[in-house]
């Protein structure tokens, strides 16, 4: 439909219901087309919860000069930051798992659902990952700097692991978060299946991970060079993008060796794989969609108007 086109009160012949579902990467960008808008409304919630982070700079410009007040309440911040940003988490990916299943969703009542939900699993997994974070951006610092000191270089033997734990860690959340949402897994079992699945699901992980670092380097770009889209985009992306595309790559991982096997052990199918047919029997009027002939439009005429 084109709004510059004299023919768009023209209808046409609409969608059949039973017409080929699209697959892969043609799937993928017709669920962030038409979830566009709502996951951009998701980002800007997810963004709420690092707050906590951007108060620290404007709070220890206040407490200049009270050095021992500034550390703490910076830490203070840090903390919270760390301890609701995995509640945050888990929200998002109950609602972009819904997007990635096609089911109906309430973006805000499911995201906090999610959230209070997961409360405290989630946290544990936030605050880990943040520590994991921390200690791999300070090896990348430290440890080169040790090496150069001491003129060895064994001491880039630690940066390697800490790097590589690090990676491993962050294949593991594209796993935690969704089956965190999706079944009643203690943490136990939920850090057990997701380091099983970074490994053996190596193609869905190196792609995910990729797309994941070309959005971020994209981002770093736009911040040096681009310092106002920059600040438009970070709003309402990368958080809700990024987060889809680990849910479309890694939650049919998910079903395959993780869902789908206990349905099976229960001789039962998995609901989400079941299309919803069970009105079949009672369904009154017919589905025409792609059978309608498209509505002609009405010539204009010169005629009586009846008042």
């Amino acid at each position: 439909m084109s709004f510059f086109s004299k023919k768009y009160e023209t209808a046409g012949p609409g969608i059949a219901k039973d017409a080929p579902k699209k697959k892969g990467i043609a799937l993928f960008f017709d669920i962030f087309g038409r979830k566009l808008w709502q996951l951009m409304g998701l980002n800007l919630m997810y963004m709420m919860f690092f707050v906590p982070l951007i108060l620290i700079l404007p709070v220890i410009s206040l407490l200049k000069g009270a050095y021992p007040h500034s550390v703490i309440v910076a830490g203070i911040l840090v903390v919270i930051f760390m301890v609701l940003v995995g509640p945050a988490t888990a929200g998002m990916t109950k609602v972009i798992r819904c997007f990635v299943l096609e089911k109906h969703t309430f973006i805000w009542h499911d995201f906090w659902k999610g959230f209070k939900g997961n409360f405290k699993t989630a946290s544990i997994v936030g605050f880990i990952d943040c520590i994991i974070l921390l200690s791999a951006l300070s090896s990348i610092s430290f440890y080169p700097a040790l090496a150069e000191h001491f003129n060895t270089k064994a001491l880039y033997i630690p940066m390697v692991i800490t790097l590589s734990l690090a990676l491993v860690i962050i294949i593991m959340n594209f796993y935690i978060f969704p089956m965190m949402v999706a079944t009643t897994l203690k943490a136990k079992n939920l850090f057990k299946n997701s380091l099983a699945l970074a490994f053996v699901a190596i193609k869905q992980n190196f792609i995910t991970f990729g797309i994941i670092i070309v959005t971020l380097v994209l981002m770093y770009v736009f911040r040096l060079y681009v310092m106002s889209i920059f600040m438009l985009l970070v709003p309402f992306f990368p958080a809700a993008f990024l987060c889809l595309v680990a849910c479309f790559n890694c939650y049919p991982v998910i079903q395959k060796y993780v869902i789908n096997p206990y349905y099976t052990s229960i001789g039962e199918i998995n609901p989400e794989l079941v299309a919803d047919n069970s009105d079949d029997t009672e369904r009154i009027f017919e589905d025409m969609g792609g059978k309608e002939k498209p509505m002609e439009q009405r010539k204009k005429g010169k005629g009586k108007r009846i008042s």
